[in-house]
Parts: structure tokens; sequence; C-alpha cells
């Protein structure tokens, strides 16, 4: 297969930007929104129903279940 010179462009641009955190997938995140302050919006953690895609609601057929007292 002949080497595509936009992938390999690409390639090298992430390992770059990789090896700049030292291999930290987080690093970079945490650089940005440190540089971010307060613009940043923190939603509270939803745990236990998946929401649609608007947010407006758990995702159909993906209620839990609850246990029945026997």
């Amino acid at each position: 297969m002949k080497d595509d010179p936009i992938v390999a462009s690409v390639r090298r641009a992430r390992e770059d930007l990789a090896a700049k955190f030292d291999y930290d997938v987080h690093a970079d995140l945490r650089s940005r929104e440190s540089q971010l302050g307060n613009r940043l919006v923190r939603h509270p953690e939803r745990r236990g129903k998946a929401m649609d895609a608007s947010g407006s609601g758990p995702v159909p057929g993906n209620e839990r279940a609850t246990p029945t007292k026997v």
C-alpha cells in the first residue's frame, strides 16, 4: 500500500503533541482548562440515567429495573 502524505502528516502531529505532554492523555486538557478558568461550564454528574441527545430525558428502554420486595 502506498503511504499517504496526509495520513503521515496527521500521525506526525499526533506524535508531536503526545510527546509534548509526556504521553499523558489528559495533561493537555488539564492545561487548557486551567487557562480558561471560570469560562468553563460544569454540569453535575448524572448517575444511573442515560440521557437522550437533547439532555431532556432518559433514553427509552434504558430504565433501571427496581428490585421488588418479596
